[in-house]
């Protein structure tokens, strides 16, 4: 990512102090409803409002329901009227309970989704990936103008951001790759350090101004390219736990609160499947040292957890990371030839061809094994082309355990929920790969 240029004056007042402005990220789970928004409103006046660029994602389960909505019209199925319907009535309920009748607010949601329908009506494009970007973005565009609306009501003044105005990227949807460069003049010449934004994480514009999407739970990013392009003053993720947690606590029964990580961990935890920070959010805040804190909004006295610079965790405690729906592969060749660089090298391309993420790699002298997330369903595509050329063996639905910081208790309590059909372990880290 370039550096770029800025205008100082940006981010100095006339004695030369610093002005950061601050970046704060509310995802779907803390705006799912309309105590979500009054919670929010309560955050920035607990925090102060001025000088914070609010990056907010679709409220609720909306992203999934825009994903069904682009599967019924991709499918041209009949109940695409029907799933539009819900979505709007979804918003519509939310803001009944923020808006009296009349506020403007409802006009704004169904130009929205009028806007939407018209654009399935003219569309003559097939192309899956793009057709994603331009639908299911709706959902960050219809959450942000009613938090933005009620922000208004609520006497609290702002400004609603088009992000696609500011974050460039190329036209590689659904995980379209930043121009950094052009990002950050956008930064500096479109906004004012000094007042109040609301804008929507998730989405970004080719160079054809086409919606394009940085990945899915790409919020979080949204909000580590602002920070950088603006030098922000900090970073904070708004959630609905305490802090960053040890372990999921829907999925273990005892957790420990950890109160610092290091960029470099939390950058490990987040590669290895953490879901309370996406991993491309973090290393632009690690280049600009920029501080990054997940807090509850449930609890705004408590300070939560801290990424910075410094001790890598804190307190030091066995971390698990879970990932579900994982494809365990084991390839070999079929004229019984070694698993070598020529023949790695040709599986790599594949997985890259169709999209396949890599969580976990083992490779022996004659067999090579995988543990891949099959994100865009195009995993019997990988197997129709890869079986020409090699023996396939696969498991679906199995799940990957990692621990960071392990010690024997901790492996033994995960080696107890099934059968262990893969094992790996390093100095900091085992990942084990189970059958449930």
């Amino acid at each position: 990512m370039g550096s770029g240029t800025y205008d100082q004056r940006k981010f100095e007042n006339i004695y030369g102090e610093y002005i950061g402005m601050r970046i704060f990220k509310f995802g779907g789970a803390s705006i799912k409803n309309a105590e979500g928004v009054r919670n929010l409103v309560k955050a920035l006046r607990h925090e102060g409002a001025e000088k914070t660029l609010v990056v907010i994602s679709a409220m609720g389960k909306m992203t999934n329901a825009f994903e069904d909505l682009l599967e019924a019209y991709y499918n041209r199925s009949h109940s695409v009227e029907e799933k539009q319907e819900a979505i709007a009535n979804f918003h519509l309920k939310i803001a009944n309970k923020l808006f009296e009748k009349k506020h403007a607010i409802f006009n704004e949601i169904n130009l929205l989704m009028d806007e939407l329908s018209g654009f399935m009506a003219r569309n003559t494009s097939r192309n899956y990936s793009f057709l994603y970007d331009q639908i299911v973005g709706y959902g960050e565009l219809l959450s942000t103008k009613i938090i933005a609306a009620f922000l208004q009501k609520s006497d609290i003044k702002n400004n609603w951001l088009d992000i696609r105005t500011i974050i460039q990227t190329d036209s590689n949807y659904r995980n379209a790759t930043v121009d950094w460069k052009t990002t950050q003049k956008n930064c500096i010449s479109k906004i004012d350090s000094t007042i109040l934004y609301i804008t929507q994480g998730f989405l970004s514009a080719d160079y054809l101004g086409n919606t394009t999407t940085l990945g899915r739970e790409g919020s979080d990013f949204t909000a580590g390219i602002l920070a950088y392009c603006l030098d922000a003053k900090s970073v904070t993720i708004w959630k609905d736990v305490e802090g960053v947690l040890n372990a999921d606590p829907r999925v273990f029964e005892q957790t420990v609160l950890l109160t610092k990580i290091s960029y470099q961990e939390a950058i490990e935890m987040a590669f290895y499947g953490a879901s309370v920070i996406h991993p491309k959010t973090l290393k632009p805040l690690e280049n600009k040292r920029i501080p990054l804190y997940v807090r509850s909004f449930e609890d705004l006295k408590n300070s939560g957890t801290k990424v910075s610079k410094g001790v890598a965790l804190d307190p030091k405690t066995a971390c698990f990371i879970v990932k579900k729906h994982q494809v365990l592969v084991s390839i070999s060749a079929t004229d019984f030839s070694f698993m070598v660089e020529k023949n790695i090298s040709q599986i790599f391309k594949l997985f890259h061809q169709y999209k396949l993420k890599v969580n976990l790699i083992q490779n022996s002298a004659l067999s090579f094994s995988v543990c891949l997330e099959d994100n865009f369903n195009l995993f019997e595509e990988f197997y129709t082309a890869l079986h020409q050329n090699f023996s396939i063996k696969y498991n679906r639905n199995v799940t990957l355990y990692t621990i960071r910081h392990f010690d024997t208790e901790s492996m033994k309590e995960i080696e107890g929920r099934g059968t262990v059909l893969l094992k790996q372990i390093s100095r900091e880290t085992v990942q084990l790969v189970m059958k449930q």
